[in-house]
């Protein structure tokens, strides 16, 4: 079944991500009204009215393209935290961010996007990353690659004798211990910076335009997807003991993922002694 929908449903999912956007999301963009932004944990955990209707539509549209699946969405699990369970199941599984980085999205930046994955059994085996401000979808599909636009990723490596350039958790999501690993990115030669919507920070290291990520949140929809983008254009991920990273959790923390496999083991090294 999921071989099958591999092979002729992929095209669906995109038009399932360009209608939600359409219909949900771009016509609010730079258009909030008073009202339709609420917080959730804090000032930088923020939902919007078009997160959750952007949801609600793909919740729809994507359980109706393969039957017997099941969604877990962030804004489900927000109101109902056992909806995450399904991820350990046996039913194929959609993971989706309606708006990954609403930071930006309130803020007027294009620099958000709508991610998409279908796992089994908690292996990742397609993703989707959707910026309808940027115009830019990428689709990566376990054993085929991924592209951007319909053009080839392919991660390459660093250029040897640069700076690594890693984007990191922000500080309010991370623990005082992870707070130290973290910190043992601040060497001669790694250029760390504050991370923007994860989606696109995946996005950026499979196409070449960062070196790795180091994150110490494991919620799967904001990292399913861009793992295997990331994993497909020829890249790698870590977590802190040296294990790849599971989509169902329990994760040594913080983890990395990376252009390729030996700047994986080296921003882990950087983690690992900064604990």
């Amino acid at each position: 079944m999921i071989e099958d929908f591999l092979t002729h449903g992929v095209r669906d999912v995109e038009d399932a991500l360009r209608k939600a956007a359409a219909a949900e999301v771009m016509p609010r963009f730079r258009r909030l009204a008073e009202g339709d932004v609420v917080q959730k944990s804090g000032p930088h955990d923020m939902v919007t009215v078009a997160d959750r209707r952007a949801e609600e539509q793909l919740t729809r549209d994507l359980a109706a393209l393969l039957p017997g699946s099941v969604v877990v969405g962030e804004e489900a699990v927000h109101a109902d935290p056992v909806a995450y369970e399904a991820i350990h199941g046996d039913a194929p599984v959609w993971i989706v961010d309606p708006v990954d980085g609403t930071r930006q999205f309130v803020n007027g930046d294009p620099g958000f996007c709508m991610l998409v994955a279908l796992a089994v059994r908690g292996e990742v085996q397609a993703s989707w990353t959707y910026a309808p401000a940027l115009d830019e979808l990428a689709v990566a599909v376990r054993g085929q690659g991924a592209r951007l636009n319909g053009e080839r990723l392919i991660a390459g490596s660093p250029a040897p004798g640069r700076d690594l350039a890693v984007a990191t958790s922000h500080p309010d999501y991370t623990t005082e211990e992870q707070k130290k690993a973290l910190l043992g990115l601040a060497v001669d030669g790694v250029r760390p910076r504050p991370c923007g919507s994860a989606g696109l920070e995946y996005l950026a290291i499979a196409r070449g335009d960062l070196d790795a990520v180091a994150f110490s949140w494991e919620l799967a929809w904001d990292h399913a997807a861009g793992l295997l983008l990331v994993a497909e254009a020829g890249g790698a991920d870590l977590t802190l003991t040296g294990e790849p990273f599971r989509i169902g959790g329990n994760n040594a923390l913080p983890f990395t993922a990376a252009r390729d496999a030996a700047t994986a083991r080296r921003v882990v090294g950087l983690l690992a002694g900064g604990v």
